[in-house]
């Protein structure tokens, strides 16, 4: 081999070598604000498109999102769960959710799964109230949508379901059953 061709073999080692070398990215901070209805299960409402009376919940997120992976701690409230049912019932939830985000341009589709406590409190016609947390998990898909480089619209859907049964709350919802249902949201996420 000679001078030329040794040096022309180097550079294209160099070039081939930057080309498939992995980049760095870093991942963003980022806090969500929701705003969305539970469905189905042992929600108030049986479906999440033929409902006729939505109990509106909210929920906030904070985490870190990278350009594949990411991680949120979210928290949801529901202050009227089971809708008209007597025996009034809210549920709160702090999840940790492990996301598989690929960014592509503007967009960054996501899924999640995670695990957490779902807290359940119902109020009985006595004036008294009873509360149970429970372990539970999560799993949900969604989209993101950046209108600028650090704030994005995303809409999501998730199911909730707890690990055990719920204990003598004596509510109608499921009384020596797990809890389970959905959530339909949609909201902000701002990157710092």
């Amino acid at each position: 081999m000679t001078q030329p061709d040794r040096l022309l073999g180097a550079v294209a080692a160099c070039l081939a070598a930057l080309a498939f070398a992995p980049t760095r990215t870093e991942a963003q901070g980022f806090v969500g604000v929701s705003y969305g209805y539970n469905f189905a299960g042992d929600a108030g409402c049986r479906s999440a498109t033929d409902c006729q009376n939505k109990n509106w919940n909210w929920g906030g997120s904070l985490g870190a999102l990278g350009s594949v992976v990411g991680f949120e701690a979210e928290l949801t409230h529901e202050g009227e769960f089971t809708g008209s049912r007597p025996n009034p019932t809210s549920v709160t939830t702090l999840m940790g959710n492990f996301m598989i985000a690929p960014r592509i341009t503007i967009v960054q589709p996501f899924g999640l799964v995670g695990v957490g406590a779902i807290k359940t409190s119902a109020s009985g016609a006595t004036s008294s109230s009873n509360s149970e947390t429970q372990v539970g998990w999560t799993i949900g898909a969604g989209v993101i949508v950046y209108v600028q480089k650090h704030v994005g619209l995303k809409g999501d859907v998730r199911y909730y379901h707890s690990f055990q049964p719920l204990g003598a709350l004596g509510i109608d919802i499921a009384q020596g059953n797990k809890i389970d249902f959905g959530r339909a949201a949609f909201g902000a996420v701002f990157k710092f």
